[in-house]
């Protein structure tokens, strides 16, 4: 496994970063089997791992703690804050008092007296970013933290944070976690950039489209898959299947399966630090090692661009995140009595 330097931190990771959301109650339940799975991915030279104080409850976390027993000073571990942890209003969100007590726990369940990186899982509105940086910059001053991060945010928040950071002299968030894949370029045209341009690092998800790019997903065929049972709308957008369709014969003809090209494309972006996979299976770990050493040449990623032009988004996950301007339709409308031009 080939290493890369995450941002401008000086800290050393694989391209391909173990994501863990799949191990626990809504992936795998299997606490023995999912930790055969994170040391496979370690001895296959994967240093990166990246979890969520969300996924299942704090049950990710216990789980990625258990493999990490014995081996956590080879391990870059990231973990995440932000979504509700309970129906208390203040167990989420990027506020003080929430962040110091979810890193608190997330430490607690991952058995670790730190973590490498501390990620905030989305935007809040409702909250100061210098409240929240502040906070940061306190938990790397203890030592509970070594560099700190964002996931979602758009490039206006990211260039919103970088000055704040340094008109008061906090901390800087140093990575961006956005979703990336051949389906969703949309990155391409300004997240990216803003990453390069402040020394970010950018460890990307759902690299495989939330699942259409396994191959599994095909127009006028219903999936029987784990991740069909959760309903997601974007394993049947009409538009990205009918994308899927000219990749699929694209893959084939460059002689690798789709996952394979799908992964090698994540990574072959200078933005990109690491991509992440989130294998629920050890099989499903074993097809995306194998595609480790898959190089795209430049007529393939040409051939992709004509598909999917560059920064390009086909439909949208599921769980992507929209902003309030997009969300709220009052941001969007203005008082009937107040549109018309005359």
């Amino acid at each position: 496994m080939k290493y890369r330097t995450l941002g401008r931190t000086g800290i050393k990771v694989s391209p391909y970063c173990l994501g863990a959301m799949m191990f626990g109650a809504i992936g795998n339940p299997d606490h023995d089997d999912s930790v055969r799975i994170i040391h496979k991915a370690l001895d296959a030279g994967i240093n990166f791992v990246d979890t969520a104080d969300a996924y299942s409850r704090g049950e990710s976390e216990e789980i990625v703690g258990k493999a990490l027993k014995g081996r956590r000073d080879d391990v870059v571990l990231a973990t995440k804050a932000h979504l509700p942890m309970g129906d208390d209003p203040n167990q989420r969100g990027n506020s003080r008092r929430w962040l110091v007590r979810a890193l608190e726990d997330s430490l607690r369940r991952l058995g670790t007296e730190h973590v490498d990186l501390f990620q905030i899982h989305r935007p809040a509105p409702d909250t100061d970013v210098e409240e929240t940086l502040s906070a940061l910059t306190d938990l790397v001053r203890a030592g509970k933290v070594r560099a700190i991060g964002t996931s979602s945010f758009p490039a206006s928040d990211l260039v919103e944070a970088q000055w704040v950071a340094e008109r008061r002299g906090l901390t800087r968030f140093r990575s961006e976690q956005p979703t990336y894949s051949i389906l969703n370029r949309g990155i391409e045209r300004e997240v990216l950039p803003v990453c390069e341009r402040y020394g970010m690092g950018a460890l990307v998800y759902s690299p495989l489209a939330g699942g259409l790019l396994t191959g599994r997903y095909r127009k006028d065929r219903r999936a029987d898959s784990h991740r069909a049972a959760f309903g997601f709308k974007h394993l049947s957008d009409e538009r990205r299947l009918d994308i899927v369709e000219q990749l699929i014969p694209l893959a084939e003809k460059a002689g690798m399966p789709l996952t394979h090209l799908a992964m090698a494309f994540a990574i072959a972006h200078p933005g990109v630090t690491s991509a992440i996979i989130g294998p629920r299976t050890m099989t499903h770990l074993d097809d995306l090692l194998a595609g480790a050493e898959t190089t795209l040449t430049d007529e393939l990623l040409d051939q992709i661009d004509a598909i999917v032009p560059p920064g390009t988004d086909i439909g949208t996950l599921d769980m992507a995140y929209n902003p309030p301007a997009i969300q709220q339709t009052a941001l969007r409308r203005r008082l009937p009595d107040e549109r018309s031009a005359a």
